[in-house]
């Protein structure tokens, strides 16, 4: 990232809050730069936002076009819902009349030096009776054809960047890299370069990308940054810096509302400290969580729910078997229950979903189910894990308690899971199934938590009408972690003396 300067020019805003935040307030005025990309990421419906965004502060912009038509450009702005009006041109450069000739063409007089000279005239004529504030080129890899050169285009670009600059006015320049797209010609000329990027799954909708790759004497936030293009234009999903916020909160405990789990939490849950709950498929972690989630809007909070792996028709329909009327609360505004489609959804995407729960409604409890869904969503694990890491801290910070839930790979015996998130989580909550008495019961224990003490007991716990109940320590059996205890007690009912 470079520093910042002391005392920067005026920016001119993009129209794109996210990419103005990524920006740091959006473009420094009078200067040139470069937005490239492979066809189709989105350059196009970027300066197009980039020119509305001016003239709707009233600053006239210019759009020449050597790539699309007039009627291209209109019917694509109209596909989003805007209006290209007076403040903005469009100059649509075609090439000179003598071009179209036969006769011409097959000229050694109407060489590519007067081609290239032509279309620079052009330019030139229409900044001219123009005059304004924001333009866009579109696109440079028609400039560099003509250059037929890389020291004649260099020289070209530089013409033309010396030009815009003599008129004060905010150039955008695109690039289609659809010739040598190795050449950096325009890199060290442009004040500053910003790429995109489109990736194609092998399943899902395809993902698209930004980077900042250059800012001359300006703070931007480097990295990559999701951008959706949707009605309307592009939506940028800056990457989240926990490190940037901070809240001021009471760092009290939580309970479930079962005084038997908090109990063996060591009186709850700390606020502003994220929960892991992990183990196999149907052991209970979406309810245990559900249930944190229950007893924050009980007590007047507000919580939210991402669930990627059961459909919502599905989830209220079990909960209010167990007596969780999660439609009240949803209508009530205490509960906030959001499907994630993880084949359609960028993990930047998601990310700022959260971020904005949290921030617009005052959620202090987040419930995300799964973390095998959020992988499906980002399936290289290094970079889940910094994702993770940064949404967990995120929360923390702002002293919103959070629940994790990971689905492990067996039912029994050994567990293997997807990824390893244990260090990141403030406590882990293990569920196992294990076998007595010719039947398939689960376990619970707390095998870590950072913010207190906890009990180290393994207990029983079941799930029925009423929700989940708890027995007391299964002091009398060994290897339950393992699936298959040894009962080294007297007789007697496992769940004897249970509270709920």
């Amino acid at each position: 990232m470079e520093s910042s300067a002391r005392t920067g020019p005026e920016k001119a805003a993009t129209g794109i809050p996210g990419l103005d935040d990524v920006l740091s307030g959006g473009l420094a005025r009078s200067r040139v730069y470069l937005i490239e990309g492979n066809p189709g990421t989105g350059k196009t419906t970027l300066a197009l936002q980039f020119l509305l965004a001016g003239a709707a502060r009233g600053e006239r912009g210019l759009y020449i076009t050597l790539s699309e038509s007039d009627t291209e450009l209109r019917d694509g702005a109209a596909s989003h819902g805007w209006t290209i009006g007076p403040e903005i041109e469009v100059f649509e450069l075609v090439p000179p009349e003598s071009l179209l000739d036969a006769d011409q063409q097959q000229s050694l007089l109407y060489s590519s030096d007067l081609e290239l000279g032509e279309t620079t005239r052009q330019v030139f004529e229409a900044v001219e009776r123009v005059k304004p504030s924001r333009i866009v080129l579109d696109s440079l890899s028609e400039i560099r054809l003509l250059a037929q050169g890389s020291l004649r285009y260099r020289r070209q670009i530089l013409a033309l960047k010396h030009y815009f600059a003599r008129h004060g006015a905010t150039v955008l320049m695109l690039d289609d890299l659809t010739t040598e797209a190795q050449d950096k010609t325009v890199h060290s000329v442009a004040h500053g370069v910003i790429r995109l990027e489109e990736l194609a799954p092998s399943y899902g909708a395809e993902r698209r990308r930004l980077r900042v790759v250059k800012y001359r004497g300006q703070r931007f936030r480097g990295g990559f940054h999701d951008i959706s293009i949707e009605t309307g234009g592009i939506v940028v999903f800056p990457r989240l810096v926990a490190a940037e916020h901070r809240g001021d909160f009471a760092r009290v405990q939580r309970g479930s509302g079962i005084v038997a789990l908090d109990s063996l939490l060591g009186g709850g849950v700390e606020r502003g400290s994220s929960t892991l709950l992990i183990g196999p498929s149907g052991a209970g972690k979406s309810l245990l969580a559900l249930q944190f989630a229950v007893a924050a809007v009980h007590r007047g909070e507000r919580a939210a729910l991402f669930v990627f792996d059961e459909e919502l028709g599905l989830l209220l329909d079990r909960a209010r078997g167990l007596g969780f009327d999660l439609a009240a609360m949803v209508a009530t505004g205490g509960l906030l229950v959001e499907q994630v489609d993880a084949a359609e959804l960028s993990p930047g995407e998601f990310a700022d979903r959260v971020r904005r729960a949290v921030g617009a409604r005052g959620i202090g409890t987040v419930v995300i189910d799964s973390l095998n869904g959020y992988q499906a969503a980002m399936p290289d694990e290094r970079d889940l894990i910094l994702h993770v890491h940064e949404l967990l801290q995120y929360l923390n910070r702002l002293g919103t308690s959070t629940f994790l839930t990971v689905a492990q790979h067996g039912l029994v015996g050994d567990m293997k899971s997807p990824v390893d998130v244990t260090y990141l989580a403030d406590t882990v909550v293990l569920l196992r199934y294990f076998e007595a008495q010719g039947r398939v019961r689960r376990a619970l224990s707390v095998i870590k938590k950072r913010t207190g003490a906890h009990e180290d007991t393994i207990r029983e716990f079941r799930i029925g009408a009423g929700g989940i109940t708890i027995g007391e320590p299964l002091e009398a059996f060994q290897g339950v972690l393992r699936g298959i205890p040894v009962y080294t007690g007297e007789e007697g009912p496992l769940l004897a003396g249970s509270s709920a």
